[in-house]
């Protein structure tokens, strides 16, 4: 099967200690790293000054900033930050989603120093979800705070913990109070800009980036020039194709998360490439604006999670010149988040050999905000998916494995963040006595034997536990078997058995899924209660009952949620996942009575 886009092999020695940690490294040396994001601005604005950066629809078509206008209008920014005296010490809040005023204000702010704090836009537009919003800006006290609609974000910009924040809107509508972001393009001839951005080098804070907070509150993990710089050259060099021509996108995937902000967005500034900004997102209602997007503009790269691939891929299955658009150009497709079922990766290797006769590489890699983020990557061509690859060039990964061969992971290299904002106790936390950063994930490999299969995730540590019979259960890979296996009745599920004797699922069902089956709907005090979808569930448990054994693996019963995960609870992160550890608690009562073998609307081997 021929392939269009190249890619360097993997070569990683392994060192097993006495300690019986194991060490992986690359053997490919790191390639020239720039020491900031304006060096990339600089460098694309004079060999392709026409060429388009930054996109976002407006009316029919789309607003469109080439790298020199870009240039242009962030330096006119810079100069007015630079004007109200702010620097390293006064962070920017960003409390909109993706779009081009964003963007230039978020390099305009690295331009001299001054970090950009962008966090989930659901904190601001959910009444519920200000609590989130006002920790965030309590850590970070910032001096501006940017929304792209003053009209639409009211509510927010009225919180007391804004007071005496300078406000900045694209879109000011009738409040009086707020700088428009046309101010900012003004400028001021009075700084000395250019002495400005020469103080900025790679230890410079580029981004504050809000952890979702799963366990206790957010903390901001300090992301520098650095970090970004050197993991563009790590990905270019495993991708050399990006390298070759620029590379484009269109893409949703949120900014205030480091794969979107700073995985996705610095790959097009630092290899001169074009971000089509997507304003829809693989969720009902919103889909459609995806499909508009794509039949005006594709992508060489294309970079999503698994739902939104299964989406995609059924849209491109029904539509030819979609189809043919989609694959001419395109060099990479690249999952995130989850593995990519196997019918979906199958179905877009058949359908881009059908318009092209070849493959693009179909990859992931996997790091966290704290690792800037890729830290490995499976940058050599697989036909299946789950694989997350070796590490990257210039990183060293310790593993520790258990006696199964599943391996803790901490990883240390020039990618990796220097610590969390202001909470010294939580950055010396992070650290192991080495200088490894403490991952919390657990990975095994492919092949025991040859470390260039590379390895595939396996959960976090931290979710895994005991039933009462003191055996352990492994509930990241149980939960992902569990969702193919219920699928596609189960949007997301929770695997839950902790000090109890017997595995179980609390399950939010896929509505839309459900009523196509002709299940109904009716609930009983929280949990769906309909006797033929209970009747599935339990068939479907006793079927994969008897091809399992022991019980670690065993799924006993299960119980189907009535309402959907709450954001405002904190059930749901910014990132769209699920905070297990939230749905437990708030759902104490149903988790009780999942575990009541007398109570009704449970599905019980």
């Amino acid at each position: 099967m021929k392939r269009t886009s190249q890619f360097l092999r993997h070569s990683i020695s392994r060192e097993d200690r006495a300690d019986g940690a194991i060490l992986l490294r690359s053997t490919h040396g790191l390639g020239p790293v720039v020491d900031k994001t304006s060096d990339w601005l600089h460098g694309w604005a004079k060999e392709a000054p026409d060429r388009v950066f930054l996109a976002e629809r407006s009316g029919a078509g789309w607003r469109e900033e080439s790298y020199s206008s870009t240039l242009q209008k962030v330096r006119l920014i810079a100069q007015s930050l630079l004007a109200r005296g702010m620097g390293a010490d006064t962070p920017i809040l960003i409390m909109s989603g993706n779009g081009v005023d964003h963007g230039l204000l978020a390099l305009a702010a690295q331009y001299i120093g001054v970090p950009v704090a962008p966090v989930a836009e659901q904190y601001s537009l959910i009444h519920g979800a200000h609590g989130r919003l006002r920790q965030a800006i309590e850590l970070l006290q910032p001096t501006m705070a940017y929304v792209v609609d003053a009209d639409q974000y009211g509510e927010a910009l009225k919180l007391d913990a804004l007071e005496g924040v300078e406000i900045v809107a694209s879109r000011p509508g009738n409040i009086e109070t707020v700088t428009t972001f046309d101010a900012l393009l003004q400028g001021d001839a009075g700084v000395d800009l250019d002495a400005a951005n020469g103080q900025v080098g790679p230890d410079t804070v580029a981004k504050i980036l809000m952890t979702s907070g799963s366990t206790s509150a957010p903390k901001g993990v300090l992301t520098t020039h650095r970090m970004m710089c050197v993991n563009q050259t790590q990905l270019a060099d495993g991708l050399p194709f990006l390298r070759d021509r620029p590379p484009r996108v269109v893409d949703w995937l949120p900014w205030n998360h480091v794969f979107g902000g700073s995985h996705n967005f610095n790959m097009m500034l630092a290899n001169g490439g074009s971000f089509y900004i997507d304003d829809g997102k693989p969720v009902k209602g919103l889909f459609d604006r995806t499909l508009e997007n794509l039949s005006m503009v594709t992508g060489s790269l294309v970079f999503n999670v698994p739902v939104g691939f299964a989406m995609l891929r059924d849209a491109l299955e029904k539509d030819a010149a979609l189809r043919q658009r989609f694959f001419e150009n395109l060099d990479l497709l690249f999952y995130a988040g989850a593995s990519l079922p196997q019918d979906v990766w199958q179905s877009f290797e058949k359908m881009a050999i059908e318009v092209k006769g070849e493959v693009p590489l179909m990859t992931s890699s996997w790091g966290l905000t704290e690792t800037a983020p890729a830290t490995m990557m499976q940058q050599e061509p697989i036909g299946r998916s789950g694989v997350v690859g070796v590490p990257m060039n210039g990183v060293t990964a310790k593993l520790i494995p258990d006696a199964d061969m599943r391996c803790e992971v901490r990883v240390k290299g020039p990618n990796i963040m220097p610590g969390y904002y202001q909470d010294p106790e939580k950055t010396k936390e992070a650290f192991d006595d080495e200088g490894y950063f403490i991952t919390g994930d657990a990975m095994v490999f492919v092949d025991p034997d040859d470390v260039n299969k590379g390895m595939k995730f396996d959960g976090r540590i931290s979710e895994d536990f005991k039933l009462l019979t003191g055996t352990w259960v492994r509930a990241a890979g149980l939960r992902i078997e569990m969702l193919a296996c219920l699928a596609p009745l189960a949007a997301d599920l929770v695997v839950t058995g902790q000090d109890r004797d017997e595995i179980g699922l609390m399950i939010f069902p896929d509505r839309d899924a459900l009523a196509a089956a002709g299940f109904t709907l009716e609930e009983e005090d929280g949990a769906l209660t309909c006797p033929k979808l209970l009747s599935e569930i339990h068939h479907r448990l006793n079927e994969r009952s008897g091809r399992v054994s022991g019980s670690s693996t065993r799924v006993a019963r299960a119980i189907v949620l009535a309402e959907p995960a709450s954001l405002t609870e904190g059930e749901v992160t910014a990132k769209g996942n699920l905070n297990f550890r939230k749905v437990l608690t708030g759902r104490a009562n149903l988790l009780k009575r999942l575990y009541d073998d007398a109570a009704s609307g449970i599905a019980k081997l």
